[in-house]
């Protein structure tokens, strides 16, 4: 049971917390659900905990290693990044095997987890060490966003591609599923950054690693329930923050850790 977790960060996310947990739980394969509130403040933790005893493995306890719905409390809105690595480092102090990173709000499709799995988990020499959702691998696959917004996530990948040299369509995505040993070798070293340059700098420090990279098509739609949590500090951090983990990994020295990659003097990036 302790295969699979969705790690979902909140704040202020009462609309949509109990239906996308239960979306979760509703799927044909299990998942493990993590959620990592920040004070809410509108009472998101407290309703987790009231329907956390109807996801219980039978014969067990809440207490017991068989629950299935967590929940990990932080005081304060301290930031998307230092949230998923909170709950990642509680998923592997635990272990589990595949970690999944995804929002709230249903701006990700629940129902797209298998899909991410099975990126990861099949057993074929093309297997992914890192499965994104991607927004834009075949098209421009986003619903309800103004053009506007659509023009500035797609033309961040743009500026993201010719800075770092990755070749990752939507390297702002946030749904992803990381293998557990991908997340052991790049959390030994601090992510810095908490709103987009999160996710870029997450994905940029696994090509450096030489982890293979996949990026599965999926479709975004922009919530409906609650408020967006972008602000124009966190689009700032993103653009400026590229360029300084860029020139940060000029000096620092990234030794391949994927199997294959062992049998090579250099790391392969395959995106």
């Amino acid at each position: 049971m302790k295969e699979r977790l969705v790690v979902i960060p909140t704040y202020n996310e009462i609309e949509n917390i109990e239906a996308i947990i239960r979306k979760v739980f509703s799927l044909p394969e299990p998942f493990d659900v993590l959620i990592v509130d920040d004070g809410s403040p509108d009472g998101t933790a407290q309703r987790v905990r009231d329907i956390q005893e109807e996801f219980l493995s039978t014969g067990t306890s809440q207490r017991g290693s068989m629950a299935r719905l967590h929940l990990l409390e932080r005081r304060g809105k301290l930031g998307l990044g230092t949230a998923y690595i909170d709950g990642f480092k509680w998923a592997l102090s635990r272990g589990y095997q595949y970690l999944f990173e995804m929002d709230a709000d249903f701006s990700h499709n629940p129902e797209d987890l298998i899909k991410l799995y099975r990126a990861c988990a099949e057993d074929s020499p093309t297997r992914a060490d890192v499965a994104v959702g991607s927004r834009y691998i075949k098209g421009v696959n986003v619903v309800n966003w103004p053009m506007g917004r659509v023009l500035m996530s797609y033309f961040a990948g743009v500026y993201v591609r010719f800075v770092t040299g990755m070749s990752i369509m939507d390297p702002t995505a946030g749904f992803v599923c990381y293998r557990a040993e991908v997340l052991e070798v790049i959390l030994h070293n601090p992510i810095k950054f908490v709103g987009y340059a999160f996710q870029i700098e997450m994905k940029f420090t696994c090509w450096k690693y030489g982890f293979r990279i996949q990026e599965v098509p999926i479709i975004f739609t922009d919530r409906t329930r609650g408020v967006s949590k972008m602000s124009s500090k966190i689009f700032k951090e993103a653009v400026f923050g590229v360029l300084q983990m860029k020139i940060s990994s000029f000096f620092r020295h990234y030794i391949p850790r994927r199997e294959s990659a062992k049998k090579v003097e250099e790391p392969v990036n395959t995106v």
